[in-house]
């Protein structure tokens, strides 16, 4: 069984990478970036019939920081 844990900082979490991006963006050339947000995906392999609170619970524990990053499961 495969799942993806996709996390993102929380709306008004200051995002100093996402902004590096946007800038490096806008002197490549590519206008009319207004913003950027970076996050990571965690990809898992794990045991047949793992139920997705276990993998919330993972979340809750150690794969995101959920005072200042969300986070959605995606079932593979």
């Amino acid at each position: 069984m495969k799942a993806n844990v996709h996390v993102m900082l929380k709306d008004g979490v200051l995002d100093p990478q996402g902004e590096a991006v946007r800038h490096a963006l806008g002197a490549m050339g590519f206008a009319g970036v207004n913003g950027v947000r970076q996050g990571k995906i965690i990809a898992l392999d794990l045991q047949d019939g793992t139920s997705e609170a276990k993998i919330r619970e993972m979340c809750e524990a150690l794969l995101a920081n959920t005072v200042i990053e969300s986070y959605r499961i995606e079932l593979l």
